[in-house]
């Protein structure tokens, strides 16, 4: 009989605290994340399954086993130190290569970056990973939200924007940051800043924004677009807080066409679903969105916690720093921040108040059960 079988007939209650020290997580919320086979947490726990004397990822298709039987272990090593074994459908080590696979990926691209070089070829990244150029954009994706070439082009569209708030011209700005000329740069800012360089850089200035506050269930609801996309969509905010935000754009009325997308925000907002065909107009940081990404991905009715959102998006332990990329979001509900909660249960904050935030989960929780 080996150890896990011996340890599972013996049932001590507390077994194996000493190996769960570093659990990141209460085993409460390990346990729901292993029945909703929840891929987030892959990298974050081991679930020993002690009738079985093996252990499996949290996401583990296999038949669930009881309670009573499981444990719950910080990695693979603290697992097979208790005479658990890896579960041969799952893999749960491969977890932890995948991770420090995309780390270094992550790490070489940062570097070419910081040097002013090109971004690394995925077959390039594929030979300091170990892993196929298939395989590396696959984990890539999965980890952060962003292909590795869509990762390095926002590493230098946020060098651009840093630069842009201290560099003497836009054209210092567009070679400090890397690209080869201007006509680079304004390629590269069509396809994901929207504004122009100088606007980004003079709080919206030659940018005209079309907005209007409208009356919704959970209150005024003000909604504002370039020609883009929605740039803000908040609550209980007026005209006098959008010029805040963007003090030297030209501000106007909404007209027939922006009159349409408000009709497709209300019903966002109305009729809780995926309305990813909503264009937006936002820019934050590479993390920023990718975590905004990751929020996209929530269904509707669903929750996540910030450490759900760290590790989803390859960097678990930057749980504060999740919580401040969601709260750095200018357009609620179509980036749908208030589906993040706390590892607890509870709801944790929002921009709007938490009566807001509570409606809006409501809501999306009846609308899946209709």
């Amino acid at each position: 009989m080996n150890a896990a079988y011996r340890l599972c007939r013996q049932n001590r209650p507390g077994y194996a605290h000493g190996a769960m020290t570093d659990l990141p997580i209460c085993e409460e919320e390990a346990w729901r994340a292993v029945l909703a086979r929840d891929r987030s947490y892959d990298r974050r726990f081991v679930t020993g399954v002690l009738s079985t004397g093996i252990y499996c990822r949290p996401s583990c298709a296999a038949r669930h086993p009881r309670r009573e039987n499981v444990r719950f272990f910080a990695d693979g090593r603290a697992a097979s130190a208790e005479g658990l074994r890896p579960c041969l459908r799952c893999q749960p080590d491969a977890a932890a290569r995948d991770e420090r696979a995309v780390e270094q990926a992550i790490k070489t691209i940062r570097q070419a970056d910081e040097r002013g070089e090109r971004p690394p070829s995925l077959d390039e990244l594929a030979g300091v990973c170990g892993y196929s150029p298939t395989h590396i954009q696959r984990l890539f994706r999965r980890h952060t939200g962003l292909s590795p070439a869509a990762y390095a082009r926002a590493l230098k569209r946020e060098r651009m924007a840093q630069g842009l708030s201290g560099a003497a011209s836009v054209t210092d700005a567009i070679y400090d940051a890397g690209f080869s000329g201007p006509s680079r740069f304004y390629a590269a800012a069509q396809e994901r800043l929207g504004m122009a360089p100088s606007a980004w850089r003079n709080g919206g200035r030659g940018v005209t924004i079309r907005w209007a506050v409208v009356t919704t269930s959970l209150g005024p609801m003000l909604v504002a677009a370039t020609g883009k996309g929605v740039c803000r969509l908040s609550f209980n905010e007026d005209e006098n807080a959008l010029r805040a935000r963007f003090p030297e754009a030209r501000l106007e009325a909404g007209d027939a066409a922006f009159a349409a997308l408000l009709g497709e925000v209300i019903a966002a907002v109305e009729t809780p679903g995926h309305h990813p065909h909503i264009p937006l107009d936002v820019q934050g940081t590479a993390f920023q969105e990718a975590v905004w990404q990751a929020l996209r991905r929530i269904p509707p009715g669903e929750t996540r916690s910030y450490a759900q959102i760290a590790a989803e998006v390859g960097r678990p332990g930057a749980v504060r720093a999740a919580g401040s990329a969601n709260g750095a979001n200018n357009v609620a509900v179509l980036i749908p921040c208030h589906r993040v909660i706390r590892s607890d249960g509870s709801l944790g904050g929002y921009a709007y108040g938490l009566e807001i935030k509570r409606r809006l989960l409501d809501k999306e929780r009846g609308s899946r059960q209709d």
